[in-house]
C-alpha cells in the first residue's frame, strides 16, 4: 500500500477535507493522528479510521496554541516514534469587506490560518529532519493565488501560507523534508455552506459561476492530491503549489 508504515498528523480532521484525507490515507495503510479543536470530531474520525483496520489516535488541538502543539507532538512521538507526514489543514474563512473587518476578526483568523501552520511546521519538522525524511502539506487556497472582493482577510492569510511553504521548503530541502501547498477552489464542506449563505446562492450555482468545470469539488478529490504529496510518489516535489479548483484560476 502507498502509505504503509507512515504516521500522519492531520489538523482540523473532524470534518471536511481533513476527515476525507484521514480516511483516504488510512485506506493506503497510514497510521492517523487525528487532531481537531473539537475533541469529539477528532475521536469520530479516529474511530472511522480504525473501522478500516488502520491505527489511529485522537488528540484535541487548538492550532493557535504553541503549548498544545508541543503536547500533541510529544504524545504522537511517544506513541508511534515518528511523524512522517503533517497535513496542516485547519482553517477558517471570513467573507467581509476590508473596511468592515475588525482587528479582532483579523487576529483570530490569522492565528488559526497562518500561526497554526507556522507552529505545526516549527514543532513537527525538526523530528522529520532527524529521521531524514518527511512530507508537509499546507492547505492554502485559490484565495492565496487570486484576489476577490470581500476576501482581503482570508486571501492574505492563504497568501502567507503559500510563501511560508516555499520558504520552509528551501530551508529543509537538504534535510530530506518536502513542503508543498495545496490550493483548493470551492469544495463541498462547511466552508462552502458558509459561502453559499453569504453570497445567497446555492453551491450548485456557485460551482457553475466560478469553475469552468461547472461544479463544486468534492473533499475526496482534494484528499487524492494529499495522498500523492504524502506518498513517496512525489519524492522530487517540494516548494510547489498544486491547484485543485475545477479550472477556477485558469481564468
Amino acid at each position: 500500500m502507498r502509505m504503509q508504515d507512515k504516521v500522519v498528523l492531520i489538523t482540523g480532521s473532524g470534518t471536511g477535507i481533513g476527515k476525507a484525507a484521514a480516511l483516504r490515507l488510512a485506506r493506503e495503510g497510514a497510521t492517523i493522528i487525528a487532531t481537531d479543536i473539537d475533541p469529539a470530531g477528532a475521536r469520530a474520525t479516529a474511530q472511522a479510521v480504525e473501522s478500516l483496520g488502520a491505527r489511529a489516535m485522537a488528540l484535541p488541538l487548538d492550532v493557535s496554541s504553541e503549548d498544545q502543539w508541543k503536547q500533541v507532538v510529544e504524545e504522537a512521538l511517544a506513541a508511534f516514534g515518528r511523524i512522517d507526514v503533517l497535513f496542516n489543514n485547519a482553517g477558517i474563512w471570513i467573507i467581509k469587506a476590508l473596511a468592515e473587518t475588525t482587528l479582532e476578526e483579523w487576529n483570530r483568523l490569522m492565528s488559526i490560518n497562518v500561526t497554526g501552520t507556522f507552529l505545526g511546521m516549527k514543532h513537527v519538522m525538526p523530528s522529520m529532519a532527524r529521521q531524514g525524511k518527511g512530507s508537509v502539506i499546507n492547505a492554502s487556497s485559490v484565495a492565496g493565488l487570486v484576489g476577490a472582493a470581500g476576501n482581503a482577510l482570508y486571501g492574505a492569510s492563504k497568501g502567507a501560507v503559500r510563501l511560508l511553504t516555499k520558504d520552509a521548503a528551501i530551508e529543509y530541502a537538504s534535510l530530506g523534508v518536502r513542503v508543498n501547498s495545496i490550493h483548493p477552489g470551492l469544495i463541498q464542506t462547511a466552508m462552502a455552506d458558509y459561502a453559499s449563505a453569504t453570497m445567497r446562492a446555492s453551491q450548485e450555482e456557485l460551482g457553475q459561476r466560478l469553475a469552468p468545470m461547472g461544479r463544486v469539488g468534492k473533499a475526496e478529490e482534494v484528499s487524492d492530491l494529499v495522498l500523492f504529496l504524502a506518498s513517496d510518489e512525489s519524492s522530487y516535489i517540494t516548494g510547489a503549489e498544486l491547484v485543485v479548483d475545477g479550472g477556477l484560476t485558469a481564468r
